[in-house]
């Protein structure tokens, strides 16, 4: 995120939490199996506590799971798991204070540390850590992250960096790749492919013959569309079926919509689930010399 980012949502644009239960026990009877909660930071929505437990009382209620930045962890990690929820992904790109500061704009990685001592505490496990390498910032850490992530028990992942920054500085050239990672994990460690990867997009590692293990996911140079399953839901009510869609089914103008029944309602964004995964494209086109970056940034579409 860029220091001086303003672009953010009116209150009156986000979903409610009403209304997104709603769409949520419609994904369910489509056949959604499990949720993510992402972001932007989850752990800024006040009523995230009461959203999982929602979520958690649905019929034949998804798995449930969140990524988050882990700076309000601490305090919400048990209240989290009595609600319901079962996973975690914790965003850490740096050991560093200093550079922690330079990457986040807040001397607070500290919090991040104490989030992770209460998520394990409270019981979440796997605890996943993501990485996202940066040239000339944070590229020199990998084994570091690594080592720590051994010692600490935690199952870490690298994420290449994708062109869905909100500062639009992404640039190929400055790409720390799936392949480059491996190699400078590989003067350390000897690292062996784990089998039967599914729908996963890690592509995980047993470190030194296991058990334990290390992900690395290749969004870039590595896609992995052709099997995955997911559809996203962003918070002001806009489903897409890929991140780098320039697509998407508003959802909101059909909750809002005083004309129809609940019945009929219903109906529509059940329709719209179906039309939008049926729509999917078989690549994202990072790859491709026609790519254009979305206008969203992570940020705004939920990573």
């Amino acid at each position: 995120m860029p220091h001086d980012f303003a672009a953010w949502l009116p209150n009156e644009n986000l979903l409610t939490t009403d209304e997104l239960i709603t769409v949520i026990e419609v994904a369910v009877d489509e056949g959604i199996n499990e949720i993510r909660l992402t972001g932007g930071e989850p752990l800024l929505r006040p009523d995230i506590v009461e959203i999982v437990a929602r979520i958690n009382a649905i019929k034949n209620a998804p798995k449930l799971s969140m990524t988050t930045n882990g700076l309000a962890l601490a305090k919400l990690a048990k209240p989290l798991v009595d609600a319901g929820l079962e996973r975690i992904n914790i965003s850490l790109d740096t050991l560093d204070r200093e550079r922690f500061k330079t990457l986040t704009f807040r001397d607070r990685i500290h919090d991040v540390f104490a989030g992770i001592d209460a998520a394990r505490e409270a019981g979440l496990k796997p605890l996943k850590i993501n990485s996202v390498l940066l040239k000339g910032i944070n590229d020199d850490e990998s084994v570091a992250l690594v080592e720590w992530a051994l010692k600490e028990g935690l199952n870490l992942r690298f994420i290449e960096q994708m062109p869905l920054d909100a500062g639009g500085i992404w640039s190929r050239s400055d790409l720390i790749t799936a392949d480059q990672i491996f190699a400078d994990l590989s003067t350390r460690y000897e690292l062996t492919p784990v089998d039967d990867r599914g729908s996963s997009p890690a592509e995980e590692f047993y470190v030194n013959g296991g058990p334990e293990v290390i992900g690395i996911i290749g969004s870039v140079t590595r896609p992995f569309c052709g099997s995955c399953d997911r559809v996203r839901l962003t918070s002001d009510g806009q489903i897409r079926n890929c991140l780098f869609s320039m697509a998407e089914t508003d959802l909101r103008a059909t909750l809002r919509n005083a004309d129809l029944s609940d019945e009929a309602k219903r109906e529509s964004i059940s329709k719209a689930f179906r039309s939008t995964v049926l729509a999917k494209l078989p690549g994202h086109g990072i790859n491709e010399p026609n790519f254009i970056q979305p206008v969203r940034p992570m940020s705004a579409i939920g990573g």
